[in-house]
């Protein structure tokens, strides 16, 4: 019997290890359509950005008790799996507590730890259910928010009661664990003296004493499989998922944009086309590096902006699948709060989904795989750009550093240099900055004439 679980805890592990390896290929395949953008300078100050950011979840806290919860729900998730690695061991070698025996005075503090944190996710995750769909916190509610609409929902319960299921199978199968250690059944009973009840595990022990002892070994294995494979299982749910910020979360903070916020950055592109026209030696790429070490020019760039995330930078793609879809961006748009169609959070759902759709296809069809489909349009509507102030808003209050803003830039730049689709508007400021240097229509020697109104 030993040996048939050896087998089938191998076989599970090598399954779910092969499919992770696949779709992580594809979604970095997917990532490496955008176009190449240095992020890797400053990497002292990239560091302490992530490890205050991502790792100290500095941006949560500026709602406490939210934050607490959330940094309860986020790393005490992370740290209980660490005990994994003695799972993983007994599964393959057929041991039972393997660690136990080795490092005695530790072990017990160590699951401990596990417990009091697996009692804290579970807690946090009721009330963020509850806060979800019986407390209606506003920005996921679909009425209002057309792209919280069915999966989303979904999806968060899922991995909401997932996560709920897994830590109770955790902390009775301690449970069951210890009372079969008390009884002295089998390798069980080996442990008796080496290993004591654990801090929150022990309350529940009252409910398998009137269990048999075959009912009892039967109900630990059932939780160590369903743990084990609950673990397993949402490792492979999180890649299709917006839980896949766990993974993401800490190289998309550690690549965001050091830049000061309202910074825009000037099209290459743009910069490259003035110093040919102007006769000056081109000093920048399309994607802000030096020209050929042969000394020759780059081909032309073909396209002003972003059409679809091809055209888009890899850190736009990436911060895509690191939206971990909280909202707190669109419930900081002043657009978004005054009734405009967007939503900062639905540029990034759409940009993920595209990347998806073109997945879909590479799978189906192979990897020259082409539609006619594209996210300006198809995905983000006209309406939805031109309705963005670029305050920065929404920039700020994402907890892991996405920036909306940037794609919305992008595709904005597209529709006017390209498709000259400009708001009649814009066409006219575009026009007053290029012949007056200002937004305003009278010329810059006019533009102090006000002062000789005003009475000394």
């Amino acid at each position: 019997m030993e040996i048939f679980q050896q087998v089938l805890f191998v076989a599970a592990l090598a399954a779910v290890a092969w499919y992770i390896t696949q779709r992580v290929r594809l979604i970095s395949r997917a990532i490496n359509l955008g176009r190449p953008e240095n992020r890797f300078d400053h990497a002292d100050e990239r560091l302490k950005t992530m490890l205050l950011v991502a790792f100290g979840q500095k941006k949560m806290f500026t709602n406490p008790l939210v934050g607490v919860m959330h940094f309860v729900i986020y790393a005490g998730f992370i740290i209980i799996n660490l005990e994994i690695l003695e799972i993983i061991l007994d599964g393959v070698l057929g041991t039972h507590r393997l660690f136990a025996p080795y490092i005695t005075p530790v072990y017990p503090v160590l699951i401990d730890i596990f417990e009091v944190l697996a009692f804290g996710v579970l807690v946090v995750c009721v009330v963020f259910l509850c806060r979800r769909f019986v407390a209606k916190v506003a920005r996921f509610q679909p009425e209002r928010h057309r792209e919280m609409a069915r999966w989303p929902q979904v999806d968060a319960a899922i991995i909401l009661t997932a996560e709920i299921l897994l830590m109770i199978a955790f902390l009775t199968w301690n449970a069951s664990d210890s009372v079969l250690r008390d009884r002295g059944i089998g390798h069980y009973g080996e442990l008796k003296g080496i290993v004591p009840d654990f801090i929150i595990s022990q309350y529940l022990k009252p409910l398998f004493t009137n269990f048999s002892d075959t009912a009892l070994m039967a109900y630990e294995r059932i939780a160590w499989w369903f743990h084990i494979l609950g673990i397993l299982a949402f490792a492979i749910y999180v890649t299709y998922s917006k839980h896949l910020h766990i993974a993401l979360g800490f190289p998309n903070v550690y690549f965001s944009d050091l830049q000061p916020k309202g910074e825009m950055q000037n099209m290459p592109e743009i910069t490259k086309e003035v110093q040919l026209a102007l006769g000056l030696p081109v000093t920048t790429e399309a994607d802000g590096s030096q020209p050929n070490d042969n000394g020759q020019q780059p081909a032309e760039i073909g396209r002003f902006g972003a059409k679809d995330v091809q055209d888009l930078k890899w850190i736009n793609l990436m911060n895509a699948y690191s939206c971990t879809e909280c909202g707190r961006c669109t419930a900081a748009c002043p657009a978004n709060i005054t009734g405009k169609k967007l939503s900062p959070r639905k540029i990034m759902m759409d940009t993920r989904d595209r990347m998806e759709e073109i997945q879909r296809g590479w799978k189906a069809n192979g990897n020259d795989y082409r539609d006619d489909k594209s996210l300006l349009n198809d995905y983000i509507t006209a309406e939805e750009l031109n309705a963005c102030t670029t305050c920065q808003a929404c920039v700020m209050a994402c907890p892991v550093n996405i920036n909306p803003l940037d794609i919305i830039l992008q595709l904005r730049r597209y529709r006017v240099m390209e498709e000259s689709e400009a708001p009649a508007s814009w066409n006219a400021m575009f026009s007053n900055i290029e012949n007056n240097m200002a937004p305003w229509k009278f010329s810059p020697s006019d533009r102090f004439n006000w002062a000789d109104q005003v009475n000394d």
